[in-house]
């Protein structure tokens, strides 16, 4: 297949980066149309193991091609991908159909307007149910409390990035699922802006289910947001636990001295942890500054 003079000399604007794990039925529909939309960007399909010729096809349709030997995750992927690429503008979608490329050009248009990320958000309709369209407003309202900035969709994985600012946070992104969520709350914390762009998300071109659990991958989901938190904005983590902490001994010595006025060893207890985890929150936050120290 041609490409563009920019492609041929290694110089590219934009690199739209695929990862794909046995995505061989989505992609001779998806890469012509991504080819049709952005002309001049490279398409990285990074092939994550694939037994069905997944590598193959796309490189028969002028994608260039990562391959891992064997699955390694999404994210692992993702970073892959990131690595590879030449362009300056890196969007990131799904291989599986999902989302479609005629979006591109509006997250393109909303990147260009000074923003270092722009996230395309899922209306909630495209959510495959009423538990999952909940547990993601719960994510979204937790990270918007920890990174101080409304978040209205944690885990689209359809994004256009700045390459240098995103390969600034490759150590932090995990092997698996999770790199929509980490990356964004990343660069949020690190004083990069960030844009949503409202999206409708399809189904999956081969029809099956995500691969994503609702119980298993969401407790994940939780832990990371509060990981990612404690490392950019350590003190939005532990002063409203060591807050919860003092109140609950307060209270409890309330209770104590109301029924036998006396101070017990439970609410000293109380007292003594809420101060701990204070203190973690001040030591935390200066461990944290030399965290952006590092990406000046």
């Amino acid at each position: 297949m041609p490409q563009s003079e920019a492609q041929k000399s290694g110089i590219c604007p934009i690199s739209v980066v695929l990862p794909a794990k046995n995505e061989a039925a989505a992609l001779p529909d998806l890469i012509p149309r991504i080819r049709r939309v952005v002309p001049e960007a490279e398409i990285v399909v990074v092939d994550d193991g694939s037994d069905d010729g997944t590598g193959d096809i796309a490189r028969s349709l002028g994608a260039r091609v990562v391959r891992h030997p064997y699955s390694m995750g999404n994210g692992a992927a993702v970073k892959a991908g990131a690595r590879a690429a030449r362009g300056k503008i890196l969007v990131f979608m799904d291989a599986d159909g999902q989302h479609d490329p005629d979006d591109i050009p509006r997250l393109l248009e909303k990147f260009r307007q000074g923003f270092k990320m722009v996230v395309g958000a899922r209306h909630p309709s495209s959510q495959a149910s009423w538990l999952r369209r909940l547990a993601n407003h719960f994510y979204n309202r937790l990270a918007s409390a920890m990174t101080g900035h409304r978040i209205e969709d944690l885990t689209s994985g359809f994004r256009a990035a700045d390459a240098a600012a995103f390969r600034k946070f490759l150590y932090l992104l995990p092997n698996g699922f999770s790199y929509p969520t980490t990356s964004t709350m990343a660069f949020l914390r690190a004083g990069f802006p960030v844009a949503y762009v409202p999206i409708h998300a399809g189904k999956r071109a081969d029809n099956s289910r995500s691969h994503i659990r609702l119980l298993r991958d969401g407790l994940r989901f939780f832990v990371i947001i509060l990981k990612i938190g404690a490392l950019f904005s350590p003190m939005r983590l532990f002063l409203p636990v060591s807050g919860v902490i003092f109140l609950l001994g307060a209270g409890y010595y309330g209770y104590t001295f109301y029924m036998w006025h006396k101070l017990t060893n439970m609410s000293v207890i109380l007292f003594l942890g809420s101060l701990f985890v204070f203190m973690m929150g001040i030591v935390s936050e200066q461990i944290s500054s030399l965290h952006y120290r590092f990406h000046e």
